[in-house]
């Protein structure tokens, strides 16, 4: 089964348009299952919310983006920032520093892989994607 791991700056690109939008939606498309941390989602909400008071999107437009945000995330598969992904996080990881939000992103994929071990994960963030790749997690 191919599963992808969908972390918040490869959300964001999408929600908000930036210029690798297109790849963020062909992964998605191509994907028999959708995964991704509740951290996504509170990221995701927080980016709008600072967006809309930036005066960088309208209210209008932070709305209907929070409807395709809450249409999409119906099918995938959300974990929780369990005691296992609290517990990895807390450890080195190969290319450091990286902040408590990538690590807690790539432990919450490495508890994942255990239910999908193709996993791949997809990212904007270089941190994420070089600890990702040490760490022998697929990714883009």
């Amino acid at each position: 089964m191919k599963a992808v791991y969908f972390e918040t700056s490869a959300l964001l690109a999408w929600l908000l348009g930036e210029p690798c939008s297109g790849e963020v939606i062909r992964k998605i498309s191509e994907a028999e299952t959708v995964v991704t941390s509740v951290l996504t989602l509170v990221e995701a909400e927080r980016a709008l919310i600072r967006a809309e008071t930036q005066s960088l999107l309208s209210a209008a437009e932070a709305e209907k983006l929070r409807g395709l945000l809450a249409r999409s995330k119906s099918g995938w598969v959300l974990m929780e920032i369990s005691e296992d992904v609290r517990d990895r996080a807390n450890r080195f990881f190969p290319a450091e520093p990286i902040r408590t939000l990538e690590a807690i992103h790539l432990a919450t994929a490495l508890i994942f892989m255990r239910a999908y071990p193709a996993l791949e994960l997809f990212t904007c963030d270089h941190r994420i994607l070089k600890n990702a790749q040490l760490l022998g997690i697929a990714a883009d």
